[in-house]
């Protein structure tokens, strides 16, 4: 039967087409593709412990490109990774140093690192060292007389510069500089990682920018081949050149503004870009030379501004091309867009890389908040092209280019360890031929010229009638928006193709926190709600036409709400009139171990339930996230709530149909025997990334092949990243 779902008047989105070639890529021709994750806390000295705060932040690579070497603020020091085989990177141990690392730079076996030694804000102070890597010991300091930032060596290694920040506080009259004492810059000669202290030039950067003149605020350097320095002012909202050799300005421009259509500027539970903001300031973090007479910045924002681009201009401030929305667009039609900061900076692009690989310049764009690497071809004679979006772990900080190796190493600096989450993660790309491995699915543009923004899928199903069209909705994370969404899996990557809100009423329903879905047969669907009583959210089932609107609503019986917990509805497929809902976790009726598979007849109107008996908990919780019918069996998706090297448990196992006799609720329920199908976590490992937490999707479509997906929790302390799995069939 024709399912008229995928061509309803109430989808969001159905125009076709490729909105850039970032897509196009994963079909051949040479690519970056992720290798391996390296947890950084693996170099946490013994005596600190595993549960110290680490963090990879700025990032560089010794002249082999055998070593990478991070700063670790929280830590205090500098870490190393062995990266000789970059697919099975390994420790390379921890300097410890006396003050809060900035930021470090490598030459010839040394690291040069800038030291935070700050009293208070109105005493900045700081040291540049040389650490020898082989030793740890620290052969040269040089006093800076403030507070260092960013460091860049220049392309013939005999300089290096200093940006020293003097960084105001942002809580001092509400942050509003200027704040003495002013910033400035410095360079000293260097030799084979050597610092020459009685060399230094000062750069005074004071008396240029329009805003607080008096106050810059330098964030970032780089220098070009001239021995030119660029160092980007970031509250200043300022780009300045000097030369490193005198410190004398050779050009000076305000960064300017953007004025942005079609934007999410408010955090309301929903992916809207309905909006506009005019005249942003683009208020540039990170900043590089893509030649001798164009730079390139990374649009961050802090103080007052957030421009969620990139920007490329002359040495004298002309605007030579502006992305806009299109990078903020691409982060978005790959589910990385972060909702929670749509009413501050967007996707904050804040690092920035820029390598020629095999004669072509790359500039790689770093999204703070939707951990995600937008890579560009640079064209001097033209526009930069997108060619790939990147996935990398938790809030990318730094990256480094190492060419000569077809390698990307970027420093990820988020570390959830008092939440028990994820780690920091050095990420390892390399780049070789095609095809891209992620995404794995993606969105387009809707009729109106705006992303379908997705996240937080959290139940699969499949038309019962055509071979690779799948459907999805969202969970609570986006509380204002419940949605279907049509997936055409018979793309690579696969595609959303539509999204169709659930409405009561024909606006968007409220009150839902959707978890499972199951085509009905009859063009629409059964929905599975997961409730949440204590914020009046109801346990349930819902029955929705073509065009989203619920047509009928099922509460969960009192015989099950007399024992309900939160942990409720993770999943719903039907048995001829029979539908199935998988509950995650033990309600108060439950044995130790047992979880519930609920039955409601769609005829008679009758409950019952079978009981599920789950594996053995190892650290966290163990609970069920989906259940999908096929052929003689139920499949269903078990797994622990763990991330990374603690994940343990994400499998399919299946139930014989035949045990599925639901007994009356209240009573003595049947246990039911489970085997072992698939575990997910080797295919969930396959792509250089950690293992995510939740696979919460599964489908079989309409050839018998199996498909699963994963909840990015909305890139809310999660790295974005949905990954859309072919299992083939089981």
């Amino acid at each position: 039967m024709h399912n008229p779902f995928r061509c309803s008047v109430a989808a969001v989105a159905l125009v076709a087409g490729l909105s850039t070639a970032a897509h196009a890529d994963n079909h051949g021709g040479m690519v970056f593709n992720r290798i391996a994750s390296f947890p950084v806390n693996l170099n946490i000295p013994e005596q600190m412990g595993q549960g110290a705060e680490s963090s990879s932040e700025i990032i560089d690579a010794t002249d082999d490109g055998m070593m990478l070497v991070y700063s670790d603020s929280p830590l205090g020091g500098i870490g190393m990774v062995d990266i000789s085989d970059p697919a099975n990177p390994q420790p390379g141990g921890f300097v410890a140093l006396d003050g809060e690392p900035t930021a470090v730079v490598v030459q010839g076996g040394r690291a040069i690192v800038g030291l935070n030694t700050s009293e208070s804000y109105t005493e900045p102070s700081g040291q540049v060292v040389s650490v020898n890597l082989a030793s740890g010991e620290i052969e040269q300091s040089c006093d800076l007389g403030g507070q260092p930032d960013s460091l860049a060596i220049s392309p013939d290694g005999t300089m290096v510069a200093i940006a020293i920040e003097n960084e105001r506080d942002e809580d001092l009259d509400d942050g509003v500089i200027p704040q003495m004492p002013a910033g400035f810059a410095l360079t000293y000669r260097l030799a084979s990682g050597a610092i020459d202290c009685d060399s230094r030039v000062q750069a005074d950067l004071t008396g240029l920018a329009e805003v607080a003149g008096s106050d810059p605020e330098p964030e970032f350097v780089d220098i070009n081949s001239a021995n030119e320095v660029v160092v980007s002012l970031q509250e200043n909202n300022h780009i300045v050149i000097f030369e490193g050799r005198t410190g004398e300005i050779v050009s000076h421009f305000s960064a300017g503004s953007v004025d942005l259509n079609n934007i999410d500027t408010r955090e309301e539970g929903a992916l809207t870009f309905d909006s506009a903001a005019r005249s942003v300031v683009r208020e540039p973090d990170a900043v590089k030379w893509l030649d001798n007479d164009r730079i390139v910045t990374a649009n961050e924002g802090d103080y007052e501004g957030g421009s969620r681009g990139f920007t490329i201009f002359g040495k004298d401030g002309t605007v030579l091309f502006e992305s806009g929305t299109a990078f903020e667009y691409e982060v978005a039609m790959t589910g990385h867009y972060p909702e929670e900061r749509s009413g501050n900076k967007g996707v904050e692009p804040e690092g920035m890389e820029v390598g020629v690989y095999g004669g072509a310049t790359h500039i790689f764009l770093l999204s703070e908040r939707g951990s995600v690497i937008g890579v560009y071809a640079d064209d001097p004679e033209g526009e930069p092209e997108l060619k790939q979006i990147l996935p990398s772990a938790l809030g990318p900080e730094g990256a480094v280019a190492i060419p000569e190796r077809n390698l990307l190493a970027v420093a990820n600096e988020v570390d959830l360890i008092e939440d028990g989450g994820v780690r920091s993660h050095v990420t390892l790309y390399q780049l070789g031929e095609g095809p891209a491995e992620y995404p794995m699915i993606v969105s387009q543009m809707d009729e109106d010229g705006r992303p379908i923004g997705f996240g937080a899928l959290s139940g699969l199903a499949a038309d019962p009638d055509e071979a690779g069209i799948l459907y999805a909705v969202n969970d609570s994370f986006y509380g204002m928006q419940p949605t279907i969404f049509t997936i055409d899996a018979n793309q690579t990557p696969a595609r959303i193709t539509a999204a169709t809100r659930v409405t009561r009423n024909g606006a968007n329903a409220q009150l839902l926190d959707l978890e499972g879905i199951v085509a009905d047969g009859e063009g629409g669907f059964w929905l599975a709600s997961e409730g949440r009583t204590g914020r009046m959210i109801p346990h349930g089932l819902y029955h929705v036409n073509a065009d989203g609107e619920i047509e009928d609503q099922v509460a969960f019986p009192p015989q099950l709400l007399a024992v309900e917990r939160r942990h409720a509805s993770e999943g719903v497929t039907m048995v001829g009139d029979t539908l199935w809902v998988a509950i995650q976790r033990e309600w108060d009726d439950d044995p130790e171990g047992q979880v519930k598979l609920v039955a409601y007849n769609t005829e008679t109107g009758e409950w019952g339930a079978v009981r599920y008996p789950l594996e053995p908990k190892g650290e966290g919780w163990v609970g069920l996230s989906e259940i999908v019918a096929h052929g003689d069996h139920v499949y269903i998706v078990e797994r622990d709530n763990q991330i990374g090297a603690a994940a343990k448990l994400k499998k399919i196992f299946r139930v014989p149909l035949s045990e599925m006799q639901p007994a009356p609720l209240g009573g003595d329920l049947p246990v039911v025997t489970k085997e072992e199908v698939r575990d997910l976590i080797p295919d969930m490992a396959a792509f250089g990334g950690y293992v995510v937490d939740k696979v919460e999707g599964l489908a079989v479509d309409a050839a018998g092949n199996f498909f699963a997906v994963t909840d990015n929790d909305g890139v809310d302390d999660s790295n974005g990243e949905t990954q859309f799995l072919r299992l083939g069939e089981l």
